[in-house]
């Protein structure tokens, strides 16, 4: 018998969420857990990816494992959209489950690696949104980071932002060197990820946005 395409959350409280999505292009599964040790498991299949994923564990506060398996046709495109995307739903799930507590909903960071320095701004309000300027960090537009498409990177972005149903902004403000460059947004995205769940007691049983729900 066929497992049933789509989402199955295998468990969700406060501190951890474990997930799998299956779709007719890929099979993901998923864990994120809230931890003052570092520890991480990724299986992507593409080497920067899985260096970007590291970044966002170092400076999140969350430990991430990731398995990653094609179910169809190998497309670089797909792992990084739909990695972001469950990721994304891994992370509203926990914000749901920190909200009866009260946590800040929203977070922001500048964050730099050498000539590389990026910002981010992420809120979380049930809005799904994201705004990408790269014009000021030229390094994004080289074509072939490590063994990385550069137009398949924003993909995982933008499908974090589906699944978190949250409105992402990241702006470069400088960078030439790829990877610096990519580096730099993902170290800024890691702090603001993690600065969201920063307790707020005034915010205890709401959200960012004054209208008070996800919904």
């Amino acid at each position: 018998m066929k497992k049933p395409l789509g989402l199955t959350v295998k468990s969700a409280t406060a501190k951890a969420v474990s997930l799998s999505r299956l779709t007719r292009e890929s099979k993901i599964d998923l864990k994120i857990e809230k931890s003052d040790q570092i520890r991480f498991k990724f299986k992507t299949g593409i080497a920067f990816l899985d260096h970007m994923l590291e970044h966002v564990v170092w400076r999140s506060g969350f430990n991430i494992d990731v398995n990653y398996e094609t179910t169809q046709f190998n497309l670089t495109h797909v792992v990084w959209e739909d990695i972001g995307i469950v990721l994304g739903t891994a992370f509203k799930l926990l914000l749901e489950k920190n909200l009866a507590q009260g946590v800040e909903g929203k977070g922001d960071s500048i964050s730099c690696l050498d000539e590389a320095l990026a910002m981010v701004c992420i809120s979380f309000e049930g809005r799904t949104n994201c705004f990408l300027d790269f014009d000021q960090m030229p390094g994004t537009s080289v074509p072939v980071v490590e063994d990385a498409k550069a137009w398949d990177i924003p993909q995982f972005l933008d499908g974090f932002a589906q699944g978190a149903r949250c409105t992402l902004h990241i702006k470069g403000l400088s960078g030439n060197d790829p990877h610096h460059s990519w580096e730099a947004v993902f170290r800024a995205f890691g702090e603001a990820l993690g600065k969201v769940f920063n307790p707020n007691p005034r915010r205890a049983g709401t959200i960012a946005g004054v209208k008070g729900t996800l919904e």
